[in-house]
């Protein structure tokens, strides 16, 4: 059988950085591509790496990409994405909408029209179309546009405040949570576990684990699902945090 390709948006952030080394030796060992796209060029270089043109415009970017695809013969197996932003950074609303909404569900798009059957997406504790607070809502809209492009298996991490050395913009909210959640995970427990803090190095291993995953289904995959992957695949948390 032939391998099927992966697109993967979003592999130069806090958890894509990560994910992609893990994801690249899985396509030495197996035979696939890994199709990147994201604001910024990967910062590693492999046979089995393909970088694409950005288009910063989200249907823009799904047109672009879609052409890259089939330029290169790419013949998908998973969408994967790890993109994000907050509003603060992006500016506005509306601005963070056209990245965590449409930017993502154009590439989901882009991917679908390739052969993809399985879309592995780094979402939020919380997301929830019907939610509130606006920031989850845009994550759950945008889980429910992914889930209408007709993938077979849909994977959706909702991590709780990710752990780690970010590059590029400072988040100062982000700054601040990632001081304050730790001291409070003891006190997270139960159905409040999910909200916990978590080491992007986790979901990162997780992510790419979950890739090429068969059964037919949604998942959704908050902390204590998260790190048990993880774990599963030789990953633990970089961090001790006592329970």
């Amino acid at each position: 059988m032939t391998p099927v390709d992966v697109l993967f948006a979003g592999a130069t952030g806090l958890v894509g950085a990560q994910a992609l080394p893990v994801l690249l030796r899985r396509a030495d060992a197996e035979g696939f591509r890994v199709f990147t796209v994201g604001r910024r060029p990967p910062l590693v270089t492999h046979d089995r790496l393909v970088a694409l043109e950005w288009v910063a415009q989200a249907g823009a970017a799904g047109h672009r990409v879609s052409a890259e695809l089939e330029r290169h013969g790419a013949r998908l197996g998973s969408f994967v994405c790890a993109l994000g932003t907050t509003i603060s950074q992006a500016g506005s609303r509306e601005a963070f909408a056209r990245v965590d909404h449409d930017l993502v569900v154009s590439l989901a798009r882009a991917a679908r029209g390739r052969g993809a059957t399985q879309a592995v997406v780094v979402s939020s504790v919380g997301a929830d179309a019907a939610a509130s607070n606006f920031y989850l809502s845009v994550k759950g809209d945008m889980e429910c546009s992914v889930l209408g492009l007709g993938f077979m298996r849909c994977d959706f991490l909702h991590p709780g405040l990710l752990l780690g050395q970010r590059d590029g913009p400072s988040r100062p909210a982000e700054w601040l949570g990632q001081r304050v959640f730790p001291m409070l995970r003891p006190l997270l427990r139960g159905g409040l576990r999910r909200y916990r803090a978590i080491d992007a190095a986790q979901v990162a291993a997780a992510l790419a684990a979950l890739v090429g995953r068969q059964a037919h289904g949604v998942f959704v995959h908050n902390n204590g699902a998260i790190e048990e992957i993880a774990q599963s695949h030789g990953h633990g948390s970089g961090n001790h945090h006592p329970e």
